[in-house]
């Protein structure tokens, strides 16, 4: 029972309170606890039974450690369980979609006793929704949307949820004595965006046929299977309570690179690397590359040696999707793609003057610890409203105390001057140019009016971009992974006058966001596009999600020069289109 997953129980509870019409003081007692759950570096679980630790705990009072207690004693709460029964689990799915709040579901509840997704969209299909206050045809139709692009969804993990997954369960295997080592596969270690299951590998003197029953049952008794689904002499396969499928292989040490190599490609990647070896007189399966003629082993213990033997160099994971690298392996022209080392700032994050939970001198020194040369100050602008964004008058004043803070750092680290400036319906700028002058870095970027057409919606960009001040266009297509589809947008037509205008698109790394994607990274590559990569982070912590992002360059084959902030604090500066 970690943090996260207590922070969700007690977001959940106050949801299921404030649908229930709950007292609001206490609905948002549970919030602030389940925020200082989330921030807090403390172990609770490993607390728990200390109520004097628990109440040191911001945001926890007597009532809230008893909770606490409930809940890593039995994984819920009283209090939960009841609104569950009352409503049923499936209420949670609602809250899902987009525009659904706890406000929203306690008036479906109320007005057709609608519980679950299927409910609502059998009253939308049955139009059973005409009539009801805040349903208009245009919400209607904004939830039978969000429930396609849900059911579309479901069964999908975000990169940062598999990774967590991994690394507490390579953890877990770790301790078991004669386990060596484990490596994710598949779309994880490709880099994906979203993972439908998580491939784990397993290798040690463990692990040989046999040893292997007692490990496997070391696997199967991992204390967050929620079911196991198949369990055999070197594989066990299970379910997490979020429902992610876990598939744990348990390898011999002689053929862990071909097992690493067979579960990582795409499929389209293995199909063609198979050809490749037929071609040579070889087969190539999870257990070794091996001759056609007598069966014997060529290479299987490592990546290297098999694509050695195939004559190939060995390429990045991110790139194994058969779009060329087997040729350029082949041929020994892979390009040397960026690293995270490569990254010499970060440029979009916000502060406690917004909605970030740092102030610009602690987001300095987070980022001065990770290495990097400078960063950019960018916290909203007065059209988001609900995040305390800045007017004309708060921005200057944010500027002065960002200067304050880089005058502070002694060149120790840059800090710019910046703003997230929201683009409005008609493509004009939340804030005044004279104020927009004044800043380093200006990103602009669409937060509302998503449901636009394709071409009023490339107009509105075209139109931001084409103002002196832009500088950054920030996550560009506005989805939300899981949860929010691109709005509509000719994305070469905008790519395109990106790089007539020298304004840089960003890879807003954000795992949530991962904005632009592969796809469209590479399209703005060839496009001559100048590409910035950031984390958006609300929070010091946040800084490290930049990982997430270079793996989207790494599987658009981006190289350093590519990325603008790669350069130095002066060539980053001048690379930038010019200030006006």
């Amino acid at each position: 029972m970690d943090n996260p997953t207590i922070a969700r129980l007690l977001a959940e509870t106050a949801d299921l309170l404030e649908i229930d019409g709950g007292d609001s003081f206490r609905i948002r007692s549970y919030r602030r606890a389940a925020e200082s759950v989330e921030q807090t570096t403390v172990d609770l679980a490993a607390i728990a039974t200390d109520t004097a630790q628990l109440l040191e705990i911001p945001g926890i009072g007597k009532g809230m450690a008893a909770h606490l207690q409930a809940i890593a004693a039995t994984g819920t709460m009283p209090l939960r369980e009841e609104l569950l029964a009352k409503y049923g689990a499936s209420v949670l799915d609602l809250l899902k979609l987009p525009g659904m709040g706890p406000k929203t579901v306690a008036l479906l509840w109320d007005a057709a006793k609608i519980a679950s997704i299927d409910q609502l969209a059998h009253a939308i299909e049955k139009k059973q929704l005409a009539g009801l206050p805040r349903m208009g045809d245009k919400q209607i139709e904004k939830l039978r949307k969000g429930i396609e692009d849900y059911r579309r969804s479901v069964g999908r993990f975000r990169i940062d949820i598999a990774e967590e997954a991994a690394a507490k369960l390579s953890k877990y295997l770790l301790k078991f004595d004669g386990i060596h080592k484990v490596s994710p596969a598949g779309s994880l270690r490709r880099g994906r965006e979203t993972v439908g299951d998580l491939d784990l590998l397993v290798t040690g003197p463990a692990c040989l046929p046999e040893h292997t029953a007692a490990a496997v049952a070391y696997v199967a008794a991992f204390p967050d299977i929620h079911d196991i689904i198949a369990q055999g002499e070197n594989k066990v396969s299970f379910h997490l309570a979020n429902s992610l499928q876990v598939d744990v292989r348990l390898l011999p040490p002689e053929s862990y690179g071909a097992a690493l190599q067979y579960f990582t490609g795409s499929k389209a990647h293995n199909v063609a690397l198979r050809q490749r070896a037929l071609k040579m007189g070889y087969t190539l399966s999870e257990w070794a590359l091996a001759r056609l003629d007598d069966g014997s082993t060529v290479a299987a213990a490592t990546e290297e040696e098999i694509y050695k033997a195939l004559r190939m160099d060995w390429m990045p994971p991110e790139m194994r999707e058969n779009l060329g690298e087997i040729e350029a392996a082949a041929h020994h022209k892979l390009p040397r793609i960026i690293e995270l080392a490569d990254l010499r700032g970060d440029l979009h994050m916000h502060t406690t003057a917004t909605d970030g939970r740092n102030s610009i001198h602690e987001m300095a020194e987070a980022a001065l610890e990770r290495g990097y040369q400078y960063i950019a100050i960018t916290d909203h602008s007065k059209n988001m409203a609900m995040t305390n964004g800045l007017d004309e008058k708060r921005a200057l004043e944010q500027i002065r105390r960002i200067h304050e803070v880089d005058k502070r750092m002694e060149g120790r680290i840059r800090v710019f001057t910046g703003i997230e400036v929201d683009i409005l319906a008609d493509g004009k700028l939340d804030l005044d140019d004279e104020v927009l002058a004044q800043m380093d870095i200006v990103i602009a970027s669409v937060h509302t009016r998503f449901e636009m057409s394709r071409d009023d919606m490339t107009a509105r960009v075209m139109r931001a971009m084409e103002n002196p001040c832009t500088r950054i266009l920030g996550h560009p297509t506005g989805r939300l992974l899981l949860r929010r589809e691109p709005f509509a947008l000719d994305m070469a037509a905008v790519l395109r006058r990106a790089a007539e205008l020298r304004v840089a698109v960003e890879q807003n790394a954000a795992p949530e966001r991962l904005d632009l994607c592969d796809r469209d990274l590479r399209l703005a590559k060839e496009l001559g596009c100048n590409i910035v990569i950031s984390t958006d982070a609300h929070d010091t912590r946040h800084l490290a999600k930049i990982e997430y992002g270079v793996r989207q360059l790494r599987r658009a084959w981006l190289a350093p020069e590519n990325v603008l902030n790669t350069l130095g604090t002066k060539k980053f500066l001048a690379a930038l289109r010019p200030r006006p």
